[in-house]
């Protein structure tokens, strides 16, 4: 599927939907991990890995499915949205959220499921369903992020910079020119700081800095929602964590290891003018996996909230629904 025929955009998300289940696991190292279900106990099983590092659910990400065909577990990662201990980067990383999403599989009694994620969801979707390609039914990725050094500088160094360039401005305005060699160390510098008011404002600027890439066209309400402190500080202190870790992956390790998966069946919706995740690292993946469906969406940039990619996302869950 081609941007030319996705845009009349005639797939839209499915009604507002309850959960029929929620809860909180505990995961170990002091980690509780909410969760919800959403759609009909028993039919086919999926998990939503949503974005960040420390992003959170939302409602919307429950009406991606069909809910007469799918069973569909959602949670919020450690340390973000209703999970416990709010904002936490102990004992947080990529490998414990992966060992996480396979304890939620054992508590839902599935032998395998649809891995759907989008952005960081992506990046995780590819770990978890490299580590447990067994456990993985179908993969959909949204927004690739590979994690690799190129990626990382594009939003922090260069790149993304010389398109958002008064947002740029205003995002290094905070840090002094001396500590701009390495903007993610002295964000984390003050993001973990004594001084309550300078974790604040810290959060709201990298917080602020994410939401202005995510979007092709400005969106004020996504804006004041990455402003909330509530979602600004779990978002930019786990985030910035991450990256400082190189998202605890080794270089180019899941382009590397994309043999582990080519035998699953996946679909890749990509926004063209993605500031925040570029068309690259999607592409590298398609390469890498051809036997995935590569679906551009030529009017759209990162966000799950536009109508194209939308349209390309529930396309790509109805399309599995019946196998």
């Amino acid at each position: 599927m081609t941007a030319g025929n996705m845009r009349t955009y005639d797939t839209g998300l499915y009604p507002e939907i309850e959960p029929y289940e929620t809860g909180m696991l505990d995961v170990g190292d002091g980690h509780q991990i909410y969760y919800e279900r959403v759609g009909t106990p028993g039919a086919k099983p999926a998990v939503f890995l949503h974005g960040g590092p420390g992003g959170g659910m939302a409602p919307s990400h429950r009406r991606q499915w069909n809910p007469a065909k799918y069973d569909v577990l959602l949670f919020d990662q450690r340390g973000c949205g209703r999970s416990l201990p709010f904002a936490e980067i102990e004992h947080n990383d990529t490998w414990r959220i992966v060992a996480d999403i396979e304890a939620l599989r054992k508590m839902c009694g599935h032998d395998a499921w649809q891995v759907f994620g989008g952005s960081w969801g992506a990046t995780l979707s590819l770990a978890y369903a490299q580590a447990h390609p067994e456990r993985t039914t179908e993969i959909i990725l949204r927004g690739v992020f590979l994690a690799r050094q190129k990626e990382k500088g594009w939003l922090y160094r260069f790149g993304a910079s010389e398109i958002m360039a008064e947002q740029w401005d205003e995002f290094t305005g905070l840090i002094p020119d001396d500590e701009r060699d390495d903007l993610v160390k002295a964000y984390y510098t003050r993001l973990t700081s004594d001084d309550e008011a300078t974790r604040l404002e810290a959060a709201k600027q990298w917080s602020l800095w994410e939401g202005t890439v995510a979007t092709l066209l400005p969106n004020e309400g996504l804006l004041e929602e990455f402003a909330d402190p509530s979602k600004a500080v779990p978002f930019a202190r786990i985030c910035a964590r991450f990256f400082l870790e190189d998202f605890f992956l080794e270089e180019g390790q899941l382009l590397r290891d994309m043999d582990k998966i080519r035998h699953i069946p996946g679909i890749i919706v990509q926004g063209r003018h993605d500031i925040c995740t570029p068309p690259r690292s999607a592409w590298e993946v398609k390469k890498a996996w051809p036997e995935a469906q590569f679906w551009v969406v030529d009017d759209a940039g990162h966000s799950a909230s536009e109508p194209g990619i939308i349209d390309g996302l529930v396309r790509a869950t109805d399309r599995f629904a019946d196998q």
